[in-house]
């Protein structure tokens, strides 16, 4: 049975598309060129304008981020009942107080919560209201109960905690293999409306299906810059001359159409290479300090590089996408997930204090998102693959201090899970998603392509965002 829905099926029946996907996994394979560049890097149509400026960036933690310890309960009911069933891997009490949060509106039935200690620097920015935690979002086709769960008749996502069908289905709604995400779909909707196409998109962490759309296919980036093709920005073999013929070689017209096709992408990498290079040496140099020896901040430092440099790239809407791993914690959860955090932790504030200094925090949004949670229920030293879980959204147009979303009942086999405090989601990353597209300015009925289970969802918008 394909799970997958009719708007997202892979489409392999037009020449088009089989070029298209022959041209990007062939000029890959052979000559390191990014991903981005295959026939629909030019946008063939848009289906909405934009004169203002906005971004969204998708923050993706790989590997399943343990809920529990990320965001924790800190009222004395929910905190001794989260205590009794972590039991060696659950934080002190004592260690949360200096990142309780404190919203403006309280939760019901007195539910508090503290950030992970090592969270410490975006408490600030949730005090400045910023910053908001979105309780138990995951992955739903449809909103289901316990008692649908139970019964077997619970319509769900297919290969539930399954790594990389779920990591793809947070990014696309399609389990692996499914080629575009509601990242990349809201990029067709505004690439054509960009000065150039090429960037709308950017991954600067490898292949992302986030990203990936039909006409605005991903364009992927390094922390260093645009990916340089070996021999062509560099002399190959020591010469110059080589590089030359090389150069000929790869981008002159052919009569063969596959190999004319390959030389036009060619091409246009190498123009785009020398655009984004051309970009990013004129603009605005950006004086905060970004975290050393830090992956995810290497990546979030190119991307505030690269709105910087969206003036002179012609972008209004942009969908960015950086990853970092480490997050599947079978095993020593309380130190490796400790590191983790502060690495998240360094490089979100960064990000944040950078579009502050840019003058444009209130144009971009960042979310973090993860394959799944994990259970409630320790593991030994560790925890294992959940569902539902908590995310961030954080910028300037998020209405912060504040949390979205429904609060969980922290019990083995309670309410709201379905067996060692794997969550039943009560809030979809369809519906996170949809509050993201409308700020960017995506209509109701663009939004059914974007998001193809959100008809399912009563309430679509959660309300974490500034009005347009």
């Amino acid at each position: 049975m394909n799970n997958l829905h009719p708007e997202i099926q892979p489409n392999n029946a037009s020449r088009r598309e089989f070029l298209k996907r022959a041209s990007v996994l062939s000029v890959a394979g052979s000559a390191g060129l990014p991903l981005a560049m295959s026939l629909s890097a030019i946008s063939e149509a848009a289906a909405a304008t934009a004169t203002d400026y906005k971004a969204i960036v998708c923050v993706f933690l790989n590997g399943g981020n343990d809920y529990a310890n990320t965001l924790v309960p800190y009222d004395s009911t929910n905190y001794n009942s989260y205590a009794s069933l972590r039991s060696n891997i659950a934080i002190p009490q004592s260690s949360l107080i200096p990142t309780v949060l404190t919203p403006t509106t309280a939760l019901p039935g007195g539910a508090r919560y503290a950030l992970h200690p090592n969270l410490a620097k975006l408490l600030p920015i949730f005090n400045a209201g910023k910053l908001a935690p979105i309780l138990n979002v995951g992955t739903l086709m449809q909103p289901i109960t316990k008692a649908q769960w139970t019964s077997g008749k619970a319509v769900v996502p297919p290969k539930l905690f399954s790594h990389n069908d779920q990591q793809s289905y947070v990014q696309s709604f399609g389990v692996e293999g499914t080629t575009t995400g509601w990242g990349g779909r809201i990029g067709d909707l505004y690439a054509a409306g960009n000065g150039n196409s090429t960037f709308t998109c950017i991954s600067v962490t490898g292949n992302a299906v986030f990203v990936s759309g039909q006409s605005a296919v991903q364009y992927q980036v390094t922390p260093s810059g645009a990916v340089p093709i070996t021999g062509i920005k560099s002399a190959l073999f020591g010469s110059a001359a080589c590089s030359s013929a090389l150069r000929d070689l790869m981008i002159g017209a052919r009569t063969n159409l596959f190999e004319n096709e390959y030389s036009k992408i060619t091409s246009r990498a190498l123009t785009a290479g020398d655009q984004l290079t051309a970009g990013l040496t004129g603009a605005p140099a950006i004086a905060t300090a970004f975290p050393a020896n830090n992956w995810l901040g290497s990546q979030l430092k190119m991307v505030a590089k690269l709105i910087s440099a969206r003036n002179t790239l012609g972008a209004k809407r942009q969908v960015f996408f950086v990853s970092t791993g480490g997050f599947d914690t079978h095993s020593n959860l309380l130190t490796e997930h400790a590191n983790l955090m502060t690495n998240l932790n360094d490089a979100l504030a960064a990000f944040y204090a950078a579009t502050v200094e840019l003058g444009i925090s209130d144009k971009v949004a960042t979310f973090t998102a993860s394959d799944f949670g994990r259970t409630l229920v320790s593991n030994d030293s560790g925890s294992d693959h959940g569902w539902g879980g908590v995310q961030f959204v954080m910028g300037g147009g998020v209405l912060g201090k504040s949390f979205v979303g429904t609060s969980p009942v922290f019990a083995n086999n309670g309410p709201n899970d379905v067996g060692q405090g794997r969550l039943i989601p009560t809030t979809s990353i369809d519906q996170l998603a949809s509050t993201l597209a409308t700020w960017m300015g995506v209509s109701d009925s663009e939004q059914t392509v974007v998001l193809p289970n959100l008809k399912n969802f009563t309430t679509k918008n959660l309300g974490f965002m500034a009005p347009a």
